[in-house]
């Protein structure tokens, strides 16, 4: 039985390849014509914005020693769009869509992140920039005119934006940023002290504004503040103190700040002044404080706070 098995297997197996081949060759022409059709974003004006593509650590233009962001751009849609997937350190993130309109003969930038911001923008490439610029609306609700810059520059890429409100009378800059190829080297170079130093700098900025929505991005979910009278807040209610306005600081800035960062856990120590009033009655007061920060995938947040009581006042 065996040997007529394996004889009548080859004769199928020759049908089918017999079968195979007579339609590959049927079918044959109409791969070939199809496969010599150019893909319709090869030409050059596509590929004008592939400078950008890569895989970037992002650094503001006046602090080039500290990571902000880490910005992902490649081609999609058979390279006809640059997708650019921006993480910030801040935990702002967003996504861009940018295209070639041939039928204009303009760049097309859409932007959208997680804070709930959209912006469009375009124009073309000039003097060796892709130079965008659009309308959008401000956090009050503002139309202002904007415009964004790339150039390729000293092995990446450098961002620049401003705005305007004045219907471009005036321009006022927005950021400027510079994109390094992406980096363990780029991250270490004191990059986490830095990092959750003005962390911790922007949340109490955010505390002496009653900014409830900045300290909702800094604070953890599950975070946890002890006094040194032994009460302890949770997340809300330091959100809910901030939007009540009940609180109202002419002073909270920290001095003596030290950041200590061990793998994904980071400790601030600082010494803070609180001046101002509580419901109508003033307050005056310093005292010691230790943040204990934690990396997330969406950058540190503030985990615990504890605060000693108020220091003896000094002559």
């Amino acid at each position: 039985m065996k040997p007529f098995t394996l004889r009548l297997e080859a004769a199928v197996v020759f049908v089918v390849v017999l079968l195979g081949g007579i339609a590959s060759s049927a079918t044959h022409p109409v791969s070939s014509a199809k496969s010599s059709q150019p893909s319709p974003c090869a030409t050059p004006d596509y590929r004008q914005f592939d400078f950008w593509l890569g895989d970037w650590d992002a650094f503001d233009a006046d602090n080039p020693t500290t990571v902000v962001a880490r910005n992902r751009v490649d081609l999609i849609l058979d390279g006809c769009v640059v997708r650019e997937d921006y993480e910030g350190t801040d935990g702002h993130r967003g996504q861009s869509f940018s295209i070639y309109d041939a039928s204009r003969q303009v760049w097309h930038q859409t932007w959208v992140t997680n804070r709930g911001e959209l912006l469009m923008i375009e124009e073309k490439m000039q003097a060796g920039e892709m130079t965008l610029s659009g309308t959008d609306h401000g956090t009050s609700g503002q139309l202002r005119q904007v415009r964004g810059a790339w150039k390729a520059m000293d092995g990446g890429v450098r961002e620049t934006a401003a705005t305007s409100t004045d219907a471009g009378k005036t321009w006022k800059p927005w950021f400027d940023l510079m994109f390094r190829p992406h980096s363990a080297a780029n991250l270490s170079a004191g990059g986490d002290e830095t990092i959750v130093a003005d962390r911790d700098t922007q949340y109490q900025a955010a505390v002496k504004r009653n900014d409830a929505a900045t300290m909702d991005r800094i604070l953890a979910d599950d975070f946890v503040l002890v006094t040194g009278s032994g009460k302890v807040y949770n997340k809300a209610d330091l959100l809910n103190e901030a939007r009540s306005g009940r609180v109202v600081y002419e002073h909270q800035e920290d001095t003596d700040q030290i950041v200590r960062v061990w793998g994904d856990t980071a400790v601030v120590t600082a010494k803070l002044w609180e001046k101002g009033t509580d419901k109508g009655k003033p307050f005056d007061h310093t005292v010691w404080f230790s943040d204990t920060y934690v990396r997330t995938p969406a950058g540190w947040r503030y985990v615990f706070g504890q605060a000693s009581l108020p220091l003896p006042k000094t002559p």
